[in-house]
């Protein structure tokens, strides 16, 4: 069973799109996949019981630690979406059931001063640390056809000591089929399928470190 933590010291940078993202791919490759849902918003849970009849189920629970004591024995992937602006307090509940850590962030300046002292709080947790648990950053939301979103991006790589693994562009088809319980790995469409790149560097670092 590989379980990803999806952190950030903020609320509203789209960790629960990176989640319920995550789980429909891991859903549609056959894996039995659940989201525990440790963020008083729910939106990766209330998304998991939306799932239709025609994509896999992902099974969701609401967030504690007991949460991943009551996951089916047959559970090869789970997603924990941490409560928004976590601390190391906060976290400290799913660090040591983690296998890998992953930080979305913003292309601005408030996101990126915010993430940038989150990761320096991160870099004091032992387990990170020692190098038993792995972190990453994901830069969403971008716009890769301004030099904004460039611009945070070389920013970022250059104060950060952890990989950005994964660029994804600003799209409204995270919103209109997370209203639905579904996610771009439900489809197949040439218009997805071109969006379902920005995620492959992501799927292969977590593959790696598992």
């Amino acid at each position: 069973m590989l379980t990803t933590l999806v952190a950030s010291s903020k609320g509203g940078c789209g960790k629960s799109t990176l989640v319920t993202q995550l789980a429909s791919h891991w859903a549609q490759t056959g894996q039995h996949t659940a989201i525990i849902d440790a963020d008083r918003q729910g939106s990766s849970f209330r998304w998991a019981g939306m799932r239709p009849d025609n994509v896999p189920g992902v099974l969701g629970l609401q967030g504690s630690r007991k949460a991943l004591q009551k996951l089916p024995p047959d559970t090869r992937q789970v997603l924990i979406d941490s409560p928004a602006g976590s601390g190391e307090k906060e976290l400290e509940p799913y660090l040591e059931q983690a296998d890998v850590l992953l930080v979305p962030v913003l292309p601005s300046s408030f996101d990126l001063y915010a993430t940038l002292g989150f990761i320096e709080e991160l870099q004091s947790i032992n387990r990170i640390r020692r190098g038993k648990l792995p972190v990453a950053l994901v830069a969403n939301r971008l716009k890769p056809w301004t030099h904004a979103s460039q611009d945070a991006v070389t920013q970022l790589a250059e104060q950060s000591p952890f990989p950005i693994v994964a660029q994804l562009r600003d799209s409204q088809a995270y919103v209109l089929l997370g209203a639905l319980g579904k996610g771009i790995f439900d489809y197949q469409s040439e218009q997805v399928r071109n969006q379902q790149e920005d995620w492959k560097p992501l799927l292969r670092w977590i593959k790696r470190q598992h």
